[in-house]
């Protein structure tokens, strides 16, 4: 026999998601934030590009003890001879992650 009653929405949160990208000096989940993005689900905050002279968070692990998780490490290649201090892309990218409640 089959449940007959009709579904009852359980009494979970809603959660949206956050995600904060920091470009990182060096590879060291410790190492200073150099440039950073903030993305938010949840409508409370609008981030634009240079909205802020201050990164949110000094390093990774600044980030991680306030609730971010890391979702995305960077991948590490050497440099080729010759080019250790060439200008390039900010390799050094981890993209963290936040869940948080909405209230509708």
């Amino acid at each position: 026999m089959y449940f007959q009653q009709p579904f009852e929405r359980w009494n979970m949160p809603e959660l949206r998601q956050k995600i904060l990208v920091l470009h990182l000096h060096t590879p060291d989940l410790n190492s200073h934030v150099v440039a950073w993005s903030a993305y938010d689900g949840t409508g409370k905050e609008t981030h634009t590009t240079g909205d802020s002279d201050k990164p949110p968070y000094n390093s990774v692990v600044d980030a991680m003890k306030d609730g971010w998780r890391v979702i995305q490490f960077p991948q590490q290649f050497p440099a080729y001879p010759g080019m250790e201090y060439h200008t390039s892309y900010l390799r050094f990218e981890y993209i963290l992650e936040k869940m948080e409640e909405i209230n509708d």
